[in-house]
């Protein structure tokens, strides 16, 4: 057998929120800035792909590309963590506390902040020949993008707001998918094959996602578009983060917690329980 068992894997969730949250100050800023920048450059590839094929579902279809190759070398998104790391203290794993579990939230978070920007500027010196050439079609498309999911969602108010939390939400609940996805086989064409389908639907149907968004909308600007970091703060980052907590949180990993984690033991002992009194 070459996949686990809900509950095998479900158990793997905890231990490696575990891990994250005694992870090391460093170790966690340089896994989330790689993790950064191996997405940021996901999304150019996605973004192309979508400017010469001009069919978005081709962009999604590549985009998991990158999460697949960011999870398998161990890296760390803030998307994962907010699923994850929770889980240990809900499990009362020795020396965890809601204060480490806010740190590792913060320090994979500044990670993947600092690995988006870096990656933001220098695609946008590739794309306008050290900004000295006007944005070409894949510019134009990033910044038409991240107008509209900023100043779109601006001129709409609380409407617009709440939206983007919902689309954080759903991003999050497939993004989360996918991080467990690593840990239902032990082949790399089974862990693939488990990311890409749960990355794949939140990037075909435009949920909003933290990491890619502190790439996409700081490239936006460095490009030209007509926002600027309140409206990028206000009217999609800070809802977009909320949405990925509530998403991956509660919509992913604290059902399979449950059900997985505390219920499966009781349901097994009383089964075991029944057998004695039978036999």
């Amino acid at each position: 057998m070459n996949d686990f068992k809900p509950a095998e894997f479900v158990q793997t969730m905890v231990d490696v929120g575990e891990a994250k949250v005694k992870t090391s100050a460093r170790d966690l800023i340089l896994r989330g800035i790689m993790a950064g920048i191996i997405l940021s450059i996901a999304v150019v590839v996605a973004i192309t792909a979508i400017v010469q094929t001009g069919i978005g579902v081709v962009g999604a279809l590549v985009f998991p590309v990158g999460f697949c190759i960011l999870s398998l070398m161990g890296y760390d998104l803030v998307t994962g963590a907010f699923g994850l790391a929770p889980l240990a203290k809900f499990d009362n794993r020795k020396g965890v506390t809601w204060g480490k579990v806010l740190r590792c939230w913060g320090l994979v978070g500044l990670g993947n902040l600092i690995g988006s920007l870096i990656v933001a500027y220098l695609v946008a010196v590739s794309l306008t020949a050290n900004f000295s050439i006007e944005p070409n079609a894949v510019a134009h498309k990033f910044i038409a993008a991240s107008t509209a999911r900023t100043v779109g969602f601006e001129n709409m108010g609380m409407d617009g707001w709440i939206t983007c939390f919902v689309r954080g939400i759903f991003c999050n609940l497939m993004v989360c998918l996918g991080v467990i996805g690593n840990m239902t086989s032990r082949t790399v064409a089974g862990k693939v094959v488990a990311m890409w389908l749960p990355i794949f639907i939140f990037f075909a149907l435009v949920f909003e996602h933290t990491v890619v968004n502190m790439f996409l909308f700081p490239l936006g600007m460095m490009l030209g578009a007509d926002f600027g970091i309140a409206t990028w703060l206000n009217f999609n980052l800070i809802p977009t983060i909320l949405g990925n907590i509530v998403g991956g949180l509660f919509f992913t990993c604290v059902p399979l917690y449950l059900t997985h984690i505390k219920t499966a033991p009781a349901i097994e002992a009383q089964q075991e329980k029944v057998q004695k009194v039978t036999a």
